[in-house]
């Protein structure tokens, strides 16, 4: 076992999904960075008590600008001397059916939730090859796997990180390094919260389990493919989504 704090960068940090994250990753024992966009000192004041009493550290990222992200990762591995776990969760959302869909509201979403992985990753592997460990999770979405009305540009972007994923995986497979991502379903965030009540039933009503998902259903399946022990599992997309979508 290792017997010093695994060092973990989570992008969205500040978010819904980020804030679960951190706060599991840094009660299972790591040292947790989350990095978001520059926040006041209110929502950094609210992450900080959502943590429940477990420091984890903020980082202000703008993980759509390739050499902030470089930048960042530079940063963590100066400070620490390496990285450990990186975990892509910052995305957002521009829905518009295609025909009335911007090109911004098209690029805007590949830029956050797609080319962000390619920058963070390209910037982290080496590190993690050369020091013979790493976990790489790439929080995807249902939507990629089934579409989703008004996001053919959000659908595109989750779908591509499993893509991403799977060849990433291949490349370092060999050197400790696993890569693997994980797909939320309808998940209870601000993101969802702003969803009607009546769309927000419907979608309830195709959950097998019945009920939306909590921040932490998909923070626990964050800690358990970034595990020590997690070392065969790699390339995998794993579903979190209450039966909503099953296959194999």
């Amino acid at each position: 076992m290792h017997n010093t704090p695994r060092i973990a960068l989570v992008t969205g940090g500040l978010g819904g999904i980020g804030r679960a994250i951190c706060r599991q990753l840094a009660a299972q024992g790591a040292h947790v960075i989350a990095a978001d966009l520059p926040a006041d000192a209110a929502r950094l004041a609210a992450f900080n008590n959502a943590m429940d009493g477990l420091h984890v550290e903020t980082l202000a990222l703008d993980v759509g600008d390739a050499a902030s992200c470089a930048a960042a990762i530079a940063d963590v591995e100066a400070r620490y001397g390496r990285l450990d776990i990186l975990v892509n969760a910052a995305g957002i959302t521009r829905d518009s059916t295609l025909r009335k869909m911007s090109t911004e509201q098209w690029d805007d979403v590949l830029r956050i939730n797609l080319d962000s992985a390619f920058h963070l990753c390209r910037a982290a592997v080496d590190g993690m090859v050369a020091r013979g460990f790493g976990r790489i999770v790439n929080i995807s979405s249902v939507s990629g796997q089934i579409g989703n009305f008004g996001q053919t540009n959000y659908a595109a972007a989750k779908a591509g990180l499993h893509g991403f994923t799977m060849s990433l995986a291949r490349e370092v497979a060999a050197k400790g390094v696993t890569v693997n991502s994980l797909s939320p379903g309808y998940v209870e965030t601000p993101m969802t919260a702003a969803m009607p009540p009546e769309v927000l039933a419907r979608t309830v009503a195709t959950v097998p389990v019945g009920r939306v998902g909590q921040p932490d259903d998909i923070a626990r399946g964050v800690v358990f493919l970034t595990a020590d022990d997690a070392g065969y599992i790699t390339g995998i997309n794993l579903p979190v989504n209450g039966g909503m979508l099953m296959g194999f």
